[in-house]
């Protein structure tokens, strides 16, 4: 399971811009990594950066906020799609069998934004199956009782590793690891509290809580999961350890 932090991919300052550069390193070491056999099953998460945070963030929906207005639906998720698409795009462009999978069309809070996610995993279980890479992203999700809200791309990544059976977990991201007060990567993490002062908001647009929320969701899973920097996907994907063990 890998996530593809919204800050990575996306010029998180300038509205819905890529980061082409950091896009297609990050798409060759997934090339690279399925064709000599590293990885052999892989689900790709991305997040919003500056295409589903901005716009989510004009119409004032969160994680815990919502909406009932359809056109900010269409336009959170519009923008999530076209980011979507870029990926898309990229991957395919390197041969990798990737294709896309909605959270908005899949997914609910059907108790409300306190509520687990009601994420249907047969789709994407079958997808894999077939020698897909199936890549979804952070989105809306029907939430009851406050219409449309934001589902993370670190809560689909727990959702999905803790329902598919995730062997090992990566998050990449624009920092070399987990850093402490000092800005030192931490090596690892076992326990919130241990780290929760060292912990702040993200530095730009961020709807679904930055790194402590990233940190919280990991410590849910059973398998290992890691907290790494550009430089540490390919070693991530050859199996190596790579920026902070999250478990």
């Amino acid at each position: 399971m890998l996530k593809l932090g919204g800050s990575l991919i996306t010029e998180k300052d300038r509205p819905e811009t890529l980061d082409d550069d950091a896009l297609a390193a990050a798409c060759d070491a997934v090339a690279d990594a399925l064709a000599d056999g590293a990885v052999d099953r892989l689900v790709v998460v991305h997040g919003g950066g500056s295409f589903g945070h901005r716009r989510a963030s004009e119409h004032g929906v969160s994680t815990s906020e919502g909406t009932r207005d359809p056109a900010a639906v269409a336009e959170v998720h519009g923008a999530m799609k076209t980011l979507n698409g870029a990926v898309l795009d990229r991957l395919r462009d390197r041969d990798v069998p990737a294709v896309p999978v909605h959270p908005l069309s899949l997914s609910a809070r059907p108790e409300g934004v306190e509520g687990d996610l009601d994420l249907p995993l047969g789709s994407t279980a079958t997808l894999l199956g077939e020698g897909f890479v199936p890549v979804l992203h952070g989105d809306g999700v029907a939430t009851a009782g406050e219409g449309v809200t934001v589902v993370s791309g670190d809560e689909l990544v727990v959702e999905l590793a803790s329902g598919l059976g995730a062997r090992r977990v990566g998050v990449c991201s624009t920092v070399p690891g987990v850093l402490d007060d000092d800005g030192d990567v931490i090596p690892a993490i076992d326990s919130f509290e241990a780290v929760a002062d060292a912990l702040g908001a993200s530095d730009a647009t961020d709807v679904s809580g930055g790194m402590a929320a990233k940190v919280r969701e990991l410590l849910a899973l059973d398998a290992p999961a890691y907290v790494f920097g550009a430089d540490g996907l390919s070693p991530f994907l050859r199996g190596e350890d790579a920026g902070t063990r999250v478990d």
